[in-house]
């Protein structure tokens, strides 16, 4: 378990930036090292603004596309091509604009998929893809992530784990189906806080003052079933990058910045 680390930038734009921009060098870093990268991304109004960000940073072009894996954290289980899937919004943010591998761009599946409608026969087919592309290295089951993003909730929720829902209490599986989500729709698909884990980096992305006390909550000490976002931290390093409003009720005391 890492202790968490927190930058703290001015805005919300400035942190898309800031956030773009690392997330550019810790790929280029593992493709350099290792010749591919594994990244798992986020939905949310910050996943996708990083996204953006990322697709207009000058220095996008320093990632081999075509060498990189991109899981996600969770998805909405609707249609193909729903507009409020992640898969769909960072397709426009960003995927589409890049020369990724399209086997290597490992969507969740959707609710008119070969599953059809049961939303926990699709969370096992994704833990599948998961351990398939595991190497004996690996931890829990599925690809040691170089990183992976979560959105942090109002309600401290990550992923589609959601505070006292069974989800968040899952220890044995990668991937669970969500049943009955406080937030539409109900039906999701998620990562395991044990899948979670196995990542490098984690990193919780944090902007505005609904951010806020959900912030100040998971960085508190509380349990991870009452606050999942406390229960996610990555294998050598666990980042919160936040804006000045999300940041507003920590303690000046957690401020200290990151290393680099």
């Amino acid at each position: 378990m890492s202790t968490p680390q927190l930058v703290v930038h001015r805005d919300k734009e400035l942190m898309a930036q800031a956030a773009a921009a690392r997330l550019i060098t810790r790929i280029v870093d593992a493709q350099a090292s290792r010749g591919t990268a594994s990244v798992v991304l986020t939905g949310g109004r910050n996943g996708n603004g990083l996204l953006a960000a990322l697709g207009s940073a000058p220095a996008r072009d320093a990632i081999d596309w075509s060498r990189l894996d991109l899981w996600w954290g969770d998805e909405r289980f609707l249609p193909e091509g729903d507009p409020e899937r992640n898969v769909s919004q960072a397709r426009e943010a960003l995927l589409d604009a890049v020369p990724l591998d399209p086997a290597r761009v490992h969507a969740m599946p959707a609710s008119d998929g070969p599953h059809g409608g049961d939303v926990d026969a699709a969370a096992g087919a994704y833990a599948a893809e998961l351990a398939a592309a595991a190497g004996p290295g690996d931890h829990a089951g599925v690809p040691t992530f170089d990183v992976l993003m979560l959105g942090v909730g109002p309600d401290t929720h990550v992923a589609s784990l959601f505070p006292e829902l069974p989800a968040v209490r899952e220890t044995e599986r990668t991937v669970v189906g969500v049943h009955g989500a406080p937030k539409p729709p109900p039906l999701r698909v998620s990562l395991t806080l044990p899948a979670i884990r196995a990542a490098k980096e984690v990193w919780l992305l944090a902007a505005g003052e609904d951010k806020a006390k959900a912030a100040a909550i998971a960085l508190s000490g509380a349990g991870e079933v009452q606050a999942p976002a406390a229960g996610a931290y990555g294998r050598s390093r666990t980042l919160w990058l936040l804006d000045a409003a999300a940041a507003s009720e920590l303690p000046r005391s957690l401020y200290p910045p990151a290393s680099a």
